[in-house]
Parts: C-alpha cells; structure tokens; sequence
C-alpha cells in the first residue's frame, strides 16, 4: 500500500478557549502513561451522497467541537506536566492512497504493520512541544472508500476517552441529522487525581521497533465454542462468561504455552487487565470524563503455578479479579488518599513487578465498548475499524466486530516471539 500526502494543516478550534482553561494540569494517572499516541483507523465504503460536501465538513465540525475537547488543540509542556491550550491547532492530513482499493486492506487483507500508513503520526511521536496532541488522517483510495485515522495523546486520554471524541466528532459532522444525545465531555480527571500528591517517574516512550501484530478474528461461533468449554462453571449463574473473558483467558493461555515453547520452561507471570473506573466511583464520574481513568488489575503467577494456568482455570481468575477491581473502584473517590492509592498502587506495582528478572508480563485492554462502529460521519457508518501496529511487547488489544458478536484480537508481540505464537495449536486452528 503506498500513501501519497496531498495536504497538512492546523485546524483552530472555531471559538478561543478561555484564558481560565488555558493550563491543563495532568492528573497523577496521566503522568503515568507510556509516551504514546492512542490510535484507531475507521474505514468507510464508497459513498453515493455528497462525498466532497462530506469531506469538507469533516473539517469545519472539527474546528466546531476542539472547544469542547480544548485541550486537544494544545502542545505538552512536558517539563512542567501540563498542556498549553492556547489554540494552536489539531493536526489534519489528507492522504491518497494510490495502488489499492479499501476492500484490498479490510481485515486480513494487509498486515497491520501496513496500516500505520492511514496514521498521520508515528505511534511513539509524543511529549514533544513539536508534536499536535491530536493529529486526524483522511486518506482517500482509489475506489472513493475513505479511511480516518486518528492519533491523540495518551498523555491526556485512555481509550473510552478517544471513543468519546469520535462519537463527539461524528455527532457534530452530522449537525441536525444525527439522533445521538447530546454529548458533553469534561477534562477534570487532575481534580480528583492531583499529580503533585505523588512523586514517581513516568513509564518509558514506546517507540519498539521489534514489534509485530497478529489479528485473529474470534466469531461468534468460536467464542460460542469457548463458552461451551466452562459452561460447567457457570450452571448456576443468570449471565455467560463475557466475550472479553473468553478471548483474554484463551490468548493468555496460549501466549503462556507460546513462552514455555521459547524459554523450554515455565517463567513467572504477570497477567494485567485494565478496568474502566467511570460510573462506578463514589460518587460516579462521568463516562464522558476525559483523562486516563482506568484500573490496572493483575493477577501474578509463580512459575510453578504458571503450570497449571489452562484455560478452564483462567476463565474464573480473571473473571474473579475483574470483579474485584470493579468493587474496589467504589472506594477510589470516597476513601480520599487511600482510595487514590489502589489507582497509583497498581500502575506502580505492575511496573515494579515487570522490572524484575525472567518475568512474562501480559496485558489486555477492553475497546469492545466504545461504540466506534456507531460513527457516522456523513458516509454512513463503517465497514471495519482497527488499530495497528502498536510497539508495546505482549499487548493484547480486543476490538468489537461489525456484526457485535465477536472480538478481533490484536497481539503485539517481540519479532522473536511470533513464531512461537503462531505455532501453538490452538492458534494455528484460528489463522488458518
């Protein structure tokens, strides 16, 4: 896939922001972060409407709803750990692709590494005062499909964050024809979570060469036949194990026998989850809070218990631990400073604990819920979304499908380790 840049712009906010919002301090969990962008691709099919008048509008209900998101058209001062907010502008590139179609790219049509090319900025490229907080790619291809690829930093928002903006964007694209409520973000998160109450270092940039991602489509079919599997542990219960809880038990379950193929022995594990805090706080923060507002729950292994971590034992460990960081979250705004320390604790103790030697740390993060397959800009809502190639080693990131009855797994794994992954049995039932 070859991409041709057409043109690169600032887009200002269509009204100042105010001189009282101009500093945005980080919360202590920003601070936190890795030194990335948050990223997704959204894909939409050739459009019979008014594609042009459509384009063009993506731009002006940009500058229309940055106000709101404020300090997206700012610049990181990281020195002092805040954002400068004084309007200096979105990045916004339009982009041709000029050898395929959009149909030649969708799903397992072109390797993720590829589409890093439908991103304006590299994932690492954060922190810097040079670079956009947010940064947006329309990129054309041959068959008039479009592609919006969206980069902004992780130094500000998480994930249900960079959902909330697309919703937000596409909502405002639409103007009087969309019937989604109204949408009103806030960026308080440093209120509750002050930085300056902590003293810590923040986690490395991320700019991992090495990495490489595998997708792996879990239908609904194969994540009925997971199900089946454990439907002894759950005869008494009103709900089914959860689509995320069968995909993460079933890729940790591998990425453990994958580890144990490499080294010829089991290591000690760290398995992490994050867990969304908004609305089950005391009292509930908003699901429209920007920031970086989630849980780190983890659940750690010795090597000898690494042995016996198959499928059916992981399906009600995770579940357990899920359920218990979501209890715990109750206590996050209403125990004061105790109750911030089980965020702080367990970013913090997860670090520590993947500093040690001879460690297999994993990671699983939920975008299952952020509604990206609801955006309507204009051209009716996509065909497919994505991420890419994200370089952060043993991340899993698990995506909706279009039909809302499966997850897309994306594994970021070491170069050296692929191998190893793709050669399990049960993987080698899913790729082939």
């Amino acid at each position: 896939m070859k991409v041709k840049i057409v043109s690169r712009k600032f887009i200002k906010p269509s009204t100042p922001t105010p001189k009282n919002l101009c500093t945005y301090k980080l919360s202590s969990m920003d601070k936190l972060n890795t030194s990335m962008n948050v990223v997704g691709i959204l894909y939409y099919p050739q459009s019979h409407d008014n594609i042009v008048g459509n384009l063009n509008n993506l731009e002006k209900s940009l500058a229309q709803i940055l106000p709101q998101f404020y300090p997206f058209a700012g610049r990181y001062i990281k020195d002092n750990h805040f954002v400068d907010c004084s309007d200096q502008g979105a990045e916004y590139v339009v982009a041709q692709v000029v050898d395929c179609e959009l149909n030649e790219i969708i799903g397992s049509g072109v390797k993720p590494v590829e589409l890093n090319d439908l991103l304006s900025m590299e994932v690492g490229e954060a922190d810097e005062i040079t670079y956009p907080i947010l940064s947006v790619q329309i990129t054309k291809f041959k068959c008039a499909g479009i592609a919006i690829g969206i980069c902004i930093s992780h130094r500000i928002i998480d994930a249900c964050s960079f959902g909330t903006f697309i919703s937000a964007w596409a909502k405002a694209s639409l103007g009087d024809k969309s019937t989604e409520p109204l949408l009103r973000p806030n960026f308080d998160s440093q209120l509750y979570f002050p930085a300056e109450n902590y003293d810590f270092r923040t986690i490395r940039s991320s700019k991992d060469t090495s990495t490489v991602t595998k997708r792996i489509l879990f239908d609904r079919k194969a994540i009925a036949t997971l199900r089946d599997k454990v439907s002894h542990l759950y005869k008494n219960s009103d709900r089914p194990p959860s689509r995320v809880l069968m995909v993460s038990s079933f890729l940790a379950e591998a990425l453990l026998r994958s580890d144990y193929a490499k080294h010829g022995q089991t290591r000690p594990c760290l398995i992490m989850q994050e867990v969304n805090i908004r609305e089950r706080t005391v009292p509930p923060l908003s699901k429209y809070s920007c920031g970086n507002l989630v849980l780190l729950t983890t659940v750690s292994c010795s090597a000898d218990e690494s042995k016996s971590m198959d499928f059916e034992r992981l399906v009600p460990l995770l579940g357990n631990n899920v359920k218990k960081a979501v209890s715990d979250c109750a206590k996050i705004l209403s125990n004061g400073e105790d109750g911030h320390r089980i965020l702080i604790d367990s970013f913090v103790g997860a670090i520590e604990k993947l500093n040690e030697s001879g460690i297999n740390g994993l990671r699983f993060t939920d975008w299952s819920k952020f509604k990206f397959y609801e955006a309507d800009f204009g051209f009716g809502k996509p065909i497919w979304t994505s991420v890419a190639n994200i370089p952060i080693r043993n991340l899993v990131m698990l995506m909706n499908t279009k039909e809302n009855d499966g997850i897309e797994a994306w594994v970021h794994l070491h170069e050296k380790d692929i191998s190893y992954f793709e050669q399990d049995v049960e993987i080698k039932k899913l790729i082939s």
